[in-house]
């Protein structure tokens, strides 16, 4: 009986500090100043890190280690014959594809300047000097120790409530007082669930949040996407139907927001979607609409083709850029590697989610300017401002085969190349 009645008194301890110095705040938006304080501690530890690292400046991947390769094509070639030299360069050229194509490292994680004290992005640990090790393993009983109890418990307090208080709000008949309860669960939700990931943003240019009527539209990283926006306003989602717990919050939420869930295989769904948005904007009461144009996650290093449909219904457009800092966690989500909850797992065992979200000047299509050619407009404005490197691929390719158009269009570069040197005289 003592034994359980202890137990009970720290699990009551326990809730009771998650409950005055987390859950109270995060309800009414405000900050006590704790999170400020260990990412203070937590910088001059990886900085004194850093330098204990210098002696091996290897850039390390936020999964694995990789290796470092150039930025492009950096060879010097002696003076040989003119054919000799063309073949060489050719060959180069397709093993550099081969090495580091500029897609599909798109899609693995990003690569570190320096060590962060995270097991995965140093094999497993590699001994580097004694009072690393040690700040090492004090780190891995701060992770596993503290901070993951207290991350799942607040996870679960917060998906919990998301998941309960929509499917209550759900039953209200549709009112002024629905949306506002509904705007309400999903805001102190998602700010309990920022908190369970130690999540930092940075919002700049307020001034410019999206408004009721238009159409968000932001590069895409994670599904903490919408749990960084959200805790700062509410909106009506878009995105693709998902199992798992996932799916669970999904049909959650439909019950008191009109979110729209879709099949990307479907066709009929497509459709469905187009005309769902066009009557959603039309009503400039609602909720603004937040897209992820790229449809698959990208590895915060760069924003890929945006799908020109979110650009064909008209609308005012409200761009954002999402910037991640690896140093402290690694917010990708690789969707084909991971589901749902070993990706929160990652999560919930990294220093911190720290991110800057910068809201941009609203836009519209121009006269005379076509979906896609606003789209590349508004996903250079994102890449410009987020520091990202903006590329004209499509983020499909992560799961399907590279489409003909593609290959057509290399092989005309390299027909070009060919017929410049004179090789096929």
């Amino acid at each position: 009986m003592e034994g359980a009645e202890l137990a009970g008194k720290i699990l009551s301890t326990w809730l009771t500090l998650v409950l005055g110095f987390i859950l109270l705040p995060s309800v009414f938006g405000v900050s006590l100043g704790i999170s400020e304080i260990y990412m203070k501690i937590l910088v001059k530890t990886l900085e004194v890190s850093a330098g204990r690292d210098a002696a091996s400046p290897t850039p390390l991947r936020a999964e694995n280690p990789g290796v470092q390769f150039s930025s492009g094509p950096q060879y010097e070639l002696k003076k040989e014959p003119q054919r000799s030299r063309f073949l060489k360069t050719l060959l180069l050229l397709g093993l550099e594809a081969i090495v580091e194509d500029e897609v599909t490292q798109r899609f693995s994680s990003e690569e570190l300047v320096s060590w962060n004290l995270l097991t995965r992005t140093n094999v497993n640990f590699q001994y580097i000097s004694l009072r690393l090790t040690m700040v090492w393993v004090l780190g891995v009983i701060v992770r596993y120790c503290v901070l993951l109890p207290l991350r799942v418990t607040l996870a679960f307090i917060g998906i919990s409530l998301l998941v309960i208080g929509t499917t209550l709000v759900g039953q209200l008949p549709d009112s002024s007082l629905k949306n506002w309860l509904s705007e309400l669960v999903h805001l102190t939700c998602c700010r309990i669930c920022v908190r369970a990931l130690s999540g930092t943003i940075h919002y700049h240019n307020k001034q410019y949040r999206p408004q009721k009527g238009g159409i968000c539209v932001a590069n895409h990283t994670s599904p903490i996407d919408v749990l960084i926006l959200t805790t700062d306003g509410c909106y009506a989602m878009v995105g693709q139907v998902h199992g798992g717990l996932m799916g669970i919050i999904q049909r959650a939420m439909v019950k008191a927001c009109p979110h729209v869930w879709f099949e990307r295989s479907e066709m009929k769904d497509r459709h469905l979607v187009t005309k769902r948005l066009k009557e959603h904007i039309a009503d400039k009461k609602k909720l603004p609409i937040l897209i992820f144009p790229e449809g698959t996650c990208i590895n915060n290093t760069s924003v890929m083709m945006f799908k020109k449909g979110s650009f064909e219904i008209g609308g005012t457009i409200h761009p954002v850029a999402i910037k991640y800092n690896p140093q402290f966690g690694d917010a990708f989500w690789n969707s084909s590697k991971y589901n749902m909850v070993s990706y929160l797992l990652r999560m919930m065992t990294s220093w911190a989610i720290v991110c800057d979200v910068w809201y941009m000047p609203p836009m519209t299509r121009e006269e005379g300017e076509d979906a896609v050619q606003f789209a590349n407009r508004v996903k250079s404005a994102i890449a410009i401002q987020g520091g990202l490197t903006e590329l004209p691929w499509d983020g499909g390719l992560k799961r399907a085969k590279v489409k003909d158009i593609f290959k057509e269009e290399q092989q005309k570069n390299y027909s070009k190349m060919i017929v410049g040197n004179g090789s096929l005289s």
